[in-house]
């Protein structure tokens, strides 16, 4: 299967769509930031059929939507908390990616909640309790019981077949439920991208957004320094926890959540995902996640960032630390500060209000994590809170918004029911003659990533001894994906990058596969 016509992009379409852009006629919405939700942002206005550009001052998912769980959560933790309007909208819109509009990249991730001798029985009773609700909300949510099995409890037999590392003294059992995990938190960044640009969209990559008002942005290349004006109709501010820096009166409350990431031998043969309980708490969790690539994520952690954003957040030592001593409590065998071979931490831009503070201290583990959308005082359109699972619905009300505030012809949105690039009916994508793992990160698309390969055999070899990333799929990155450097390639379109000794042994092969793209475009 050939690319989703005039889904591809690339550097030339980037160079030739930022010339009619820059000083060109107005456009009918100007998004700002292509993470999870301004990507989402700019497919919801292409789909209503209106002119749309898209920029970002980086690249496609470089912020927070790459530094994920990579889960698509059911809203159970908000049920808890008494939250059931974001509860229930959490299991809507899982159920929207899983069975509509990505199931190549959301797949059903069993998990384990270990009943060891720190989980008290009134605590495991609550915790089954709370799985048997989330089970009621996916039912709530309309999502079928082949997509997402019942939850039930576990023998100690079972629970150390799913998770051997698990300490044998006092294992009870275990809770099994049940919630959706993406492939790839970056894949899904950018199959919303392409899915936009097949409508019509602009997507943008490194250009920076200097200046928003009402009627466009001043922004610069930042490949060559040229500054310009982006004329719109109306503007849609999603740059997530940099949002606050480009209009007035919107305040983020960065929240951080540090993931380490383990070696495939770390935990063994581990099949579903873990549930720790963190002592003192009683509705948070470390989790463990095994990922198709052989690694194991942990995390994750909820600490408030002060002062100025950073480009990329670091995952501080203390962070570390906390996730090990968590992880540690459950296990057979230690897994000690050696073993972490990389770490990621991400910034939740959380949207700071009085609302949700009931005094300076109070944690951002405890904010709200409903979206909300605004307008400035110029006629910008913010939308700021959320998460990555419902994406989509804030995609929605911004566009929503700005449709109104501006007079713009266009009817209701289309993306609940709008396949992403790759997405085809389960059936489809099990019968491709292609390798299951390229069918969970590119589709209906697999077949022409491995066809790469297929005419010149070298492209089929991993670029890096022990990984499976091929080099058909770093010329499918540049080709057809955006990507523009290295960083592109190894942090955001695979994630080689995320374990620094990989990225260092894998640039080599990158930076040859660039030169020769670019002497071949030349």
């Amino acid at each position: 299967m050939t690319p989703l016509s005039g889904s591809s992009l690339s550097a030339a379409r980037r160079a030739r769509e930022l010339t009619d852009s820059v000083g060109g006629a107005p456009v009918d919405v100007l998004v700002v930031g292509l993470g999870v939700t301004g990507a989402g942002a700019a497919l919801d206005a292409a789909a209503r059929g209106l002119r749309v550009v898209a920029i970002d001052a980086h690249d496609l998912a470089f912020g927070t939507s790459r530094f994920s769980s990579k889960l698509v959560h059911g809203g159970l933790r908000y049920l808890a908390s008494g939250r059931l309007d974001v509860a229930h909208e959490s299991a809507v819109e899982r159920g929207v990616l899983m069975e509509r509009t990505a199931p190549h990249l959301v797949h059903p991730q069993p998990f384990v909640l270990p009943l060891t001798p720190l989980v008290s029985r009134g605590q495991a009773a609550l915790a089954r309790a709370g799985f048997h609700a989330g089970d009621t909300l996916r039912f709530a949510a309309r999502t079928a019981r082949a997509t997402l099995p019942a939850p039930r409890r576990l023998s100690a037999v079972e629970t150390r077949h799913l998770a051997p590392a698990l300490r044998r003294d006092g294992l009870r059992g275990g809770l099994l439920s049940w919630d959706g995990r993406l492939t790839d938190d970056a894949r899904l960044v950018t199959a919303l991208a392409r899915t936009a640009a097949a409508r019509g969209a602009r997507v943008l990559t490194r250009v920076r957004a200097l200046e928003l008002t009402s009627t466009g942005a001043r922004v610069r290349d930042e490949l060559t320094g040229e500054e310009g004006e982006i004329r719109a109709r109306a503007v849609v501010n999603a740059a997530g926890v940099w949002a606050g820096g480009l209009v007035d009166g919107v305040r983020i409350r960065p929240s951080r959540g540090t993931h380490l990431v383990l070696r495939p031998d770390s935990l063994g043969a581990l099949t579903a995902g873990l549930h720790i309980p963190i002592p003192g708490e009683t509705n948070r969790f470390v989790l463990v996640l095994p990922q198709d690539d052989g690694r194991v994520y942990v995390g994750l952690t909820d600490e408030p960032v002060a002062g100025d954003v950073p480009d990329v957040a670091e995952a501080p030592e203390t962070d570390i630390g906390f996730l090990l001593d968590v992880l540690c409590s459950v296990l057979h065998v230690p897994v000690h500060r050696a073993d972490v071979v990389g770490a990621f931490a991400g910034l939740r831009p959380l949207l700071d209000t009085a609302g949700d503070r009931p005094g300076a201290g109070a944690r951002t583990a405890d904010l709200s994590r409903r979206h909300a959308v605004l307008t400035s005082s110029e006629g910008v359109v913010t939308v700021v809170g959320g998460k990555l699972t419902t994406y989509r619905r804030m995609a929605e009300d911004a566009v929503d918004v700005a449709v109104r505030l501006r007079g713009l012809d266009a009817g209701p949105s289309p993306t609940a029911s709008l396949p992403l690039v790759g997405a085809a009916a389960p059936h489809v994508l099990a019968a491709l003659p292609t390798p299951r793992r390229l069918v969970r990160l590119y589709g209906a698309e697999a077949p022409a990533v491995r066809a790469l390969a297929a005419r010149d055999p070298r492209l089929a070899e991993p670029v890096l001894p022990g990984y499976p990333v091929t080099g058909a799929e770093l010329l499918w990155a540049v080709r057809h994906e955006g990507a523009l450097d290295e960083e592109d390639v190894l942090d955001r379109r695979t994630r080689i990058g995320l374990v620094p000794a990989d990225r260092a042994a894998a640039r080599e092969a990158v930076r040859t596969l660039l030169d020769g793209t670019a002497a071949r475009r030349g």
